[in-house]
């Protein structure tokens, strides 16, 4: 009887216990708790849209591709996680001359990871990996200019227990308009009798890049190989009328054919996308070889290049405006000033100034097709900076 007694009360002991207790919690309820609230890594897929990443630059989106159009676009975005790449698409330049191939590089935590020419359709490429969880800061940038080639990013696969963000806003924006010193033309090639090529242009070692860095600005370039205001560069002093900066400005970019299949570059940019707070023009350089020191072009320089300000001006109403030249020659800096002088005195507005650049001299190196080292885009840098602080 006592056995019996006893299994009794313990089982009402039990079962009196079970039924008043609110709130019960065992160790298997603990554990599905525990589990249920952890982070679990998982495979993610993100397009390269502004909800992800950072855009910098002039870019577009077409059929779900993030396309990088001038020198230095970049994507960025924060990745908590263990692994990430990239599907890259290609225009058509792949079919054609190997100088003409997109140059891009991943950086991860402000180091370069990857050196990039792009020479397939698609392609993935592996941007970040790790055997433990990380968090980590990641950029794809072209470091090649537009006329030659574009750079598609199809998607993002990420392994991470969440999405990957953008990278946010900094305080200071500027936008750089030029010609092939601020490409990078020829930066990463020290032989000056090389031709372009733009496995060799590296926007990042440029006056421009070095400019935003040090001011620690966001930026956006329009720079084009060879162009100019009144005339491209020319070989025998003939104009050169389909080089010029002030008929495509206001598009998306111009190039040489090979993008026509995957983008419309015709295509008007909004510039409510980008709001500089500054502005810095260095053309001039291409059209001093049609120029050459006679009187009646450098006027003609100097009519469109102010007819270029306002353009400008128009499309950027707040924005402090500097109208630079000197890098590789300043034979037209005296014109540029009088292209500032005539724009302040039609239009009173006095938001801009000029900028004169040391002419290279070969003491600081040359690049390839005897464009500016990386040294001498350092000096042209420090010049700027010192010139954006004091205005």
């Amino acid at each position: 009887m006592k056995k019996y007694t006893v299994l009794f009360l313990m089982t009402a002991a039990l079962i009196f216990s079970g039924c008043n207790n609110a709130n019960p919690v065992s160790p298997a309820s603990t554990a599905v708790t525990e589990e249920s609230t952890a982070e679990v890594l998982t495979e993610r897929t993100f397009p390269a849209s502004k909800e992800y990443v950072k855009l910098t630059g002039r870019t577009a989106e077409e059929n779900g591709i993030r396309w990088l159009i001038h020198s230095a676009s970049k994507i960025e975005f924060k990745l908590k996680g263990t692994y990430a790449s990239a599907v890259i698409r290609s225009d058509a330049s792949i079919n054609g001359e190997e100088e003409h191939l997109a140059r891009i590089a991943v950086y991860v935590n402000g180091e370069r990871t990857l050196d990039h020419i792009v020479r397939q359709e698609e392609e993935t490429i592996e941007l970040f990996s790790s055997e433990e969880e990380k968090e980590v800061e990641i950029a794809i940038i072209k470091l090649s200019e537009a006329a030659h080639s574009i750079v598609g990013i199809k998607e993002i696969q990420v392994t991470a227990a969440s999405d990957i963000a953008p990278l946010p806003e900094k305080d200071r924006k500027i936008e750089f308009i030029g010609d092939s010193v601020t490409c990078g033309y020829g930066v990463d090639d020290e032989d000056p009798s090389h031709d372009f090529s733009t496995a060799t242009e590296d926007a990042e070692k440029t006056y421009a890049y070095k400019t935003v860095e040090a001011l620690n600005a966001d930026y956006s370039v329009v720079a084009y190989s060879g162009y100019g205001i009144v005339s491209g560069y020319t070989a025998d002093g003939t104009k050169e009328e389909a080089m010029l900066v002030p008929p495509v400005y206001e598009h998306l970019g111009k190039n040489n054919g090979s993008a026509d299949h995957v983008l419309d570059l015709s295509a008007k940019w909004d510039f409510t996308e980008f709001v500089p707070d500054e502005i810095v023009i260095n053309l001039g350089t291409n059209d001093a070889t049609y120029t050459l020191h006679d009187a009646a072009k450098e006027a003609e320089f100097v009519s469109l290049y102010v007819d270029f300000l306002k353009t400008v001006r128009k499309d950027n109403p707040n924005a402090r405006i500097t109208a630079s030249l000197g890098v590789m020659n300043d034979d037209l800096y005296p014109a540029v000033e009088e292209a500032v002088k005539q724009y302040i005195a039609e239009t009173g507005d006095e938001n801009i100034s000029s900028l004169h650049f040391t002419p290279q001299d070969g003491s600081t190196g040359y690049a390839a097709d005897g464009h500016p080292a990386e040294a001498t885009h350092a000096l042209a840098a420090k010049t700027l900076i010192d010139h954006l602080r004091q205005n």
